[in-house]
């Protein structure tokens, strides 16, 4: 999927009359009164969501004016903004390496099913004592993960 948004210019753009950005040799630069606070790679999506974070959190710029001057979604400037008030900048840059994991079926839980299933649990009761829906038991029964009697 190829990113069309944000659109950034070559020429300084206004964000609001304190506040401008521009793309300069495949990086942004941001501007307050002329002088460059902020600069990141323009393929650099985690820096760009931690800046326009800190623009709306320190108060330069408000998640409307970034995202009328960005072309970026008013909901995802209010989301980097949330993320950094309560989850702090090292959630833009720490991201945990899930690939490949079943995002609930954890080994505490695999193990819980298992014994459900051992003692005769149907898949759908088992799924509802643990939370996890039938069609991903029926799942790691097929792959494996899981036994059921028969």
């Amino acid at each position: 999927m190829q990113m069309q948004l944000p659109i950034f210019p070559e020429s300084t753009k206004l964000i609001n009359g304190y506040v401008g950005f521009y793309k300069q040799d495949d990086f942004v630069y941001y501007l307050h009164n002329g002088s460059p606070i902020f600069c990141h790679h323009k393929d650099s999506m985690d820096n760009f969501r931690f800046i326009v974070a800190n623009l709306v959190e320190t108060g330069l710029c408000t998640p409307g004016e970034l995202s009328d001057a960005l072309g970026v979604p008013h909901r995802n400037v209010n989301r980097y903004s949330k993320k950094l008030r309560e989850q702090g900048m090292e959630s833009f840059f720490q991201k945990s390496d899930r690939r490949g994991q079943c995002f609930q079926l954890t080994d505490d839980k695999r193990q819980l099913i298992q014994e459900l299933l051992n003692k005769g649990y149907s898949n759908v009761k088992a799924g509802k004592e643990t939370g996890l829906s039938e069609g991903a038991i029926r799942y790691h029964i097929k792959q494996g993960n899981l036994i059921k009697k028969k």
